[in-house]
């Protein structure tokens, strides 16, 4: 059976407001921490966007949980011989309990600096160099690489973990998930779908971790949490390659009129039904997840976790 975690998000939350989630997350028996990497929200009424290896620096001294970025994108806005070093040191302060989730990214976040943000092919090609670059990084030698994407003179990082950090890769088509089953320490995925956990499995990813996560919005309305899902996280309703191309929040919500409160209603897990949130994550149970992690719209986080603590994990058999 997999493993529970929670899902923080940097989108909808500041700091301080992250680490006592995490505590909380802890104290309910969730066993590991994922946290989202964004410059900017999706949209204004999500309203917060902190640097997540600050947080990370945080959460090491608040929770005794194991965390992973996801997804971190290592390609344009940081330059991966920056990302090794604040990965490396994530994980030093963990005592090794630090994943490096990645993915190719969107523009949202990544054209922040002005850079051409390039067609998905090429996002993905950039991705493997930098994790080519970052593997050779965490081995704490001195790295000289002059590639198609990425140059590295004289770099070296000293402050390195006991093992390499383990990068999981963030796969929401057959092209990524074939990168990820090539190269990657994982899978990452935000759907319960057999076959490309399959895909993965048969590319040459056996043996190592499935990793998911959904959202949620637990409430004893579920109209109200129509409502919240609808005003916070229309976003991820829109169809097709939007959230990968469309550069600012602004842009994001001149299309929130396309997702009705009903569409939020047939698609999102809203309300307190415990069979219903079991069902959900089951679901990824009966995909071959190893680890799934959830995370709670809106502003009641403590309701969220009484009842997770109370109702729902315990019972789900945690591997």
């Amino acid at each position: 059976m997999p493993e529970y975690g929670y899902f923080l998000s940097c989108e909808e939350f500041g700091p301080a407001e992250l680490v006592e989630q995490a505590r909380m997350a802890e104290q309910a028996g969730f066993r590991s921490l994922w946290i989202s990497d964004h410059y900017h929200p999706w949209n204004d009424a999500q309203g917060q966007s902190p640097f997540v290896w600050s947080v990370i620096g945080a959460l090491s001294e608040a929770v005794s949980l194991p965390i992973e970025t996801a997804v971190t994108c290592p390609t344009v806005r940081i330059h991966p011989a920056v990302v090794a070093q604040a990965a490396a040191t994530s994980a030093v302060m963990t005592n090794g309990r630090f994943r490096l989730g990645v993915g190719s990214g969107e523009a949202l976040n990544e054209h922040v600096l002005g850079h051409v943000w390039p067609p998905a092919h090429i996002r993905l090609e950039m991705l493997e160099e930098s994790i080519q670059v970052m593997r050779r990084l965490f081995t704490g030698e001195e790295v000289n690489h002059h590639g198609t994407h990425y140059t590295v003179e004289n770099a070296r990082l000293y402050t390195i973990p006991d093992e390499p950090v383990p990068i999981d890769i963030s796969g929401f088509g057959p092209a990524a998930t074939a990168l990820a089953s090539r190269v990657g320490d994982g899978y990452i995925t935000m759907t319960p779908d057999e076959s490309m956990v399959e895909q993965f499995r048969k590319g040459g990813g056996a043996g190592k971790p499935v990793i998911g996560g959904t959202k949620v919005c637990y409430g004893v309305d579920r109209d109200e949490c129509v409502r919240t899902v609808r005003k916070l996280w229309f976003n991820q309703f829109l169809p097709g390659e939007m959230a990968q191309i469309l550069p600012s929040p602004s842009h994001f919500e001149q299309l929130a009129p396309l997702v009705t409160e009903e569409m939020v209603r047939e698609k999102a897990l809203c309300g307190d039904d415990v069979d219903e949130h079991i069902a959900t994550l089951s679901a990824f149970a009966d995909a071959g997840f190893d680890r799934v992690y959830v995370n709670q719209i809106g502003p009641d986080q403590r309701g969220f976790f009484d009842f997770y603590r109370t109702k729902v994990l315990p019972q789900l058999q945690q591997g």
